[in-house]
């Protein structure tokens, strides 16, 4: 595996916690802050426009959404609509791009709030206010809801269904919240952990797989549980209370319409002088059988993505460091130590729709990181070079032809 290296996109203000790229539109979504009431850093939401500029993807700041005293530590994405975790609640937002109109002194609209900015490549994002030439965002609040009462409240997961008329939460509280999109009318509420809930993921039947902090992973047909997940079943030398699940993520199957796996990320639940490793593990999607189990080093998972097509698997981990692995085999194709210099809060692929292959460019996959660090990372994977069929048998049949003459001069009388 030869040496990587990632491009830095784009630099925020504060603390970035999470990233979505639109399907449709040459858009990535990156949100955090770092507790304006405390610190005194902006909270905030920015819109960045991708594009491809000398055959290198680079990104720019379309628009910044002010999210006041809110850090958003999660999100989710349905097509012009957000649903973001901040603090206890969830926002819905709602935006929209508009042509550019007539600005005026200092790069401000009518409301007052700092516009999109010139594109300046794939370096930090501008620092001054210039002229705008592309689309304008603009960002409306639609919906508020309270989605954790725990004394330490934070939202912690939300995920869409397959259609979008359903949002889940999930938070310290240990609480599922399932809920009508885009009324926000609670349609159920249950225990569904003794402690956090780590991560969510939605597959068919609108089934709700949870990930916890008590040591378990659920898989829940509305309040009732299915079953629960024991991914060290097979190996035996493993307690069962030595590692805990960190993500969980449903992801489609190469080659098999309709068919899901469902992935999920296993850590040590204590840190030790020599870390042991973190685990990777495959399940079917419907009878949530696993199927494969590998590690995938030691430095701890603390996020993970799969690509529209189910071919790759992205992590994150605590220590800064990227990793895209093959579903398939959950082998590592591509890893890069440290990139960044704290930990990784989300990672997310460019969509595989059209708008999304002319953003890749030739190259199979490309993944985007972001940290506490405030940057957005940019993670290559260039084409797999194949030879053509005729190509192909054209050596097959040379590599025999050779075989025959090598025996013929070893034996004569061969034939």
């Amino acid at each position: 595996m030869s040496p990587r290296r990632a491009a830095e996109l784009y630099r925020a203000p504060f603390p970035l916690y999470t990233v979505r790229l639109h399907p449709r539109r040459p858009i990535a979504i990156t949100a955090g802050g770092g507790g304006a009431a405390k610190t005194g850093i902006r909270n905030g939401v920015h819109f960045l426009q991708l594009e491809q500029v000398g055959g290198q993807l680079s990104a720019s700041l379309l628009h910044s959404h002010d999210t006041e005293t809110r850090a958003t530590m999660t999100m989710a994405l349905a097509d012009d609509f957000i649903a973001a975790g901040q603090d206890a609640d969830c926002h819905i937002l709602r935006f929209s791009l508009q042509p550019p109109p007539g600005r005026g002194a200092a790069g401000r609209d009518a409301s007052g709030e700092k516009g999109p900015r010139k594109r300046k490549g794939p370096s930090p994002a501008a620092q001054g206010d210039t002229q705008n030439q592309t689309s304008e965002v603009t960002v409306e609040s639609v919906h508020s809801v309270r989605t954790d009462f725990s004394p330490d409240a934070l939202q912690k997961a939300v995920r869409f269904n397959a259609d979008c008329s359903l949002l889940v939460t999930g938070g310290a509280d240990g609480f599922l919240r399932l809920w009508e999109f885009p009324s926000m009318k609670k349609t159920l509420e249950f225990k569904a952990h003794d402690g956090e809930i780590e991560d969510i993921a939605l597959g068919p039947d609108n089934k709700v797989v949870t990930a916890g902090r008590d040591f378990q992973c659920c898989v829940w047909q509305r309040d009732q549980l299915v079953t629960g997940l024991c991914w060290n079943e097979n190996l035996p030398g493993i307690p069962d209370k030595a590692y805990r699940y960190q993500a969980c993520r449903f992801g489609a199957v190469e080659d098999n319409a309709g068919a899901l796996r469902l992935y999920t990320v296993q850590v040590p639940h204590k840190r030790e002088r020599r870390p042991p490793p973190c685990y990777l593990t495959k399940w079917d999607g419907r009878s949530f059988l696993p199927l494969l189990t590998r590690p995938c080093g030691s430095e701890v998972v603390s996020c993970l993505s799969v690509s529209d097509s189910g071919t790759f698997l992205g992590l994150g981990t605590v220590t800064g460091s990227v990793a895209i692995h093959i579903a398939f085999s959950l082998q590592r194709l591509y890893y890069v130590k440290e990139a960044h210099g704290i930990v990784v809060t989300d990672v997310a692929f460019v969509p595989e729709s059209q708008r999304g292959r002319e953003l890749l460019a030739g190259n199979e996959a490309a993944l985007l990181s972001v940290a506490v660090d405030s940057r957005c990372k940019l993670h290559l994977l260039p084409g797999r070079r194949s030879l053509p069929v005729w190509l192909l048998l054209l050596l097959c049949a040379g590599l025999i032809v050779a075989t025959i003459l090598l025996l013929q001069l070893a034996f004569p009388d061969f034939l």
